[in-house]
């Protein structure tokens, strides 16, 4: 039996919350990697914010000893996260492995996002083992999950595991199944060396640490690395395998999952979905790789204190080696300062990068309201142009038409909540499909909708409608014309670029009464009446008026004659209109002001 006739690599594939996690730890019990005195809840979830919320942010390669039959089997392991705005990860993981173990938590069934996640598994041609979890809870129901499955991959009742990974109950028996199912890795040790990097991150004093699946050959420590993409060459340092703690060994064999130290200090240099291989060899064929993620939600991003700029800058730099998925751009507001406009996978996204900066560099932010990108066709040119901006639209008598994002979005749901979900879908400019049906009382709805209306709260309020019963997965698919415009706040007549917005069309005077009824709420008065309105191009469709404070001259004067108050008063009056004829009163909008509109 060769070495490699002893590896097994797959990853576990779930909806969020369904137990991946807690499988994870009970395998790395079972199997010993981890002293049971050591063990703790969520293992492999090494971030702080992971832990706090109970999810997997980041993928986490780990490597295990099974025996079977008396053999030793190595188990590569890869816990992937289970949210549609980590999808990016998921898809990385599966391009590293052979065999996927699909977990569903007996008590609510398949999930939108467990749909997803397996029909990116079968693109890749994996093989699929099918686990039931949380047996142990009193809402389980294993019959009619077992059912769901059956109907859903087309396999046999007895290839569904039945499993507990919180007490362990068939735990082992999972394991079992992998050695058997999972085909061990394919590849040529004779071959020249070439691996593929699925993750990397960064260390202060080892440089870019980076995780690999070797393809064929073998990577040695004191060899000369080089990447195929960036060209970029080095000494490994290290190598060797997690388990979960960097274990330093002498080589990577072919199909094998490991780290690589390159001491690379340049974060760009060993890009994620790279191809590496070593410098000595020539005319090596690169690997497919990733395709290049496209973010979906711009958002700015200010540090609250002007001085953080830089910091900033270098934080963002050291989150994007982590996370391949972010993207950001210099962007300066006359209301903020300098910061990024930066792109990400979803609202959930964005929410983690926020603390993330927050927390591990210590940066106070200001995030400004998500928008998409649009395509925009001018009518002197047939090329598209990309803007991310209300800033960026040019003149509307230059633009030919302006196209949006739209996604498929599908909706699990018990049946009884279907009448509430397609009227919030209808308010949202969805279109209506087909609905299938899972199983007794629970469907699947599906509908076209444009991105825009998904990302800022259509998630909360779905989960408000259906209480809490529902689950999402959407994907976008294509770019439709759009009635869209910006809309400009003008405040005494002055135009404030930083809280112009893109709307529909139908919807500008919706969005334009709230935000100047938000601004009349936060704007001090002045000694003059202020004009709050909301305009596309030179017509105003929603307005508010803060009427002028009326100084009390007359406060000085006490006793003596009426006439000297009605004296003083009447200065003030032609003071007024002097001040009316020279033209309007300047403006100091306060930065609450600008938080209030501009936040989420």
């Amino acid at each position: 039996m060769t070495v490699q006739d002893r590896i097994r690599n797959f990853c576990i594939i779930a909806h969020i919350d369904h137990g991946k996690s807690t499988l994870a730890d009970r395998l790395l019990e079972i199997t010993g990697t981890v002293e049971r005195r050591e063990m703790q809840e969520q293992l492999l979830d090494s971030m702080e914010l992971e832990r706090e919320r109970g999810i997997t942010i980041k993928l986490a390669p780990v490597r295990m000893k099974h025996v079977k039959d008396g053999r030793e089997f190595d188990l590569n392991l890869i816990d992937t996260p289970g949210h549609v705005d980590f999808h990016y990860e998921v898809s990385r993981s599966l391009a590293a492995v052979e065999g996927a173990i699909l977990l569903v938590d007996a008590t609510q069934g398949v999930q939108a996002q467990t749909l997803a996640n397996l029909y990116l598994a079968m693109e890749q041609d994996l093989e699929i083992i099918p686990v039931l979890n949380k047996i142990d809870l009193p809402a389980a129901d294993v019959e009619l999950r077992t059912q769901e499955l059956m109907q859903l991959i087309g396999c046999k009742k007895e290839d569904v595991l039945a499993v507990s990974a919180k007490t362990g109950e068939g735990v082992a028996a999972v394991l079992d199944r992998v050695i058997d199912l999972v085909p061990p890795p394919t590849g040529k040790d004779v071959r020249p060396a070439r691996a593929m990097v699925f993750d990397s991150r960064y260390d202060d004093y080892k440089g870019v640490v980076a995780y690999v699946r070797v393809i064929d050959g073998t990577l040695r420590k004191r060899d000369r690395l080089k990447m195929m993409a960036t060209k970029a060459s080095a000494e490994i340092l290290d190598v060797g395998s997690l388990t979960p703690e960097f274990t330093s060994m002498d080589t990577l064999e072919t199909g094998q999952i490991g780290y690589i130290v390159t001491g690379l200090k340049d974060i760009t240099a060993c890009r994620v979905g790279d191809t590496m291989t070593l410098e000595k060899v020539d005319k090596v064929e690169p690997l497919d790789g990733y395709h290049e993620v496209v973010p979906m939600v711009f958002a700015g991003i200010f540090p609250q204190e002007g001085d953080d700029y830089s910091s900033l800058r270098d934080a963002m730099e050291r989150l994007k080696l982590n996370d391949a998925a972010l993207t950001y751009d210099p962007e300066q507001s006359p209301a903020l300062g300098f910061g990024f406009r930066a792109g990400f996978l979803g609202m959930l996204h964005l929410e983690i990068v926020k603390e993330r900066l927050e927390r591990e560099f210590g940066i106070f932010l200001v995030v400004t309201v998500p928008s998409v990108a649009y395509n925009i066709y001018k009518t002197n040119s047939p090329d598209a142009k990309i803007i991310k901006s209300p800033l960026d639209l040019p003149d509307p008598s230059h633009v030919d038409r302006i196209e949006e994002p739209w996604a498929t979005l599908d909706i699990i749901t018990p049946v009884e909540y279907i009448g509430g979900i397609m009227t919030l879908t209808q308010d949202r400019h969805g279109t209506y499909k087909n609905t299938e049906y899972l199983s007794e009382g629970r469907a699947i709805l599906k509908y076209d909708i444009p991105l825009s209306s998904l990302i800022v709260d259509f998630y909360d309020r779905l989960k408000s409608v259906t209480s809490g019963f529902a689950s999402m997965n959407y994907e976008v698919f294509e770019y439709r014309p759009a009635d869209v415009v910006r809309l400009d706040i003008l405040v005494a007549d002055d135009q404030v670029e930083a809280l112009a917005t893109f709307v529909y069309r139908d919807d500008a005077h919706k969005v334009g009464k709230r935000i100047v009824h938000s601004l009349k709420g936060s704007i001090p008065r002045q000694q003059f009446v202020i004009k709050l309105q909301a305009a596309i191009g030179g017509k105003i469709v929603a307005s508010e008026r803060i009427s002028a404070m009326r100084k009390d001259v007359t406060a000085g004067l006490y006793g003596g004659d009426v006439s000297r108050k009605k004296k003083v008063l009447q200065k003030q009056k032609k003071g007024k209109k002097k001040m009316l004829a020279m033209g309007k009163g300047k403006v100091h909008i306060p930065s609450e002001a600008y938080l209030n509109v501009l936040k989420r």
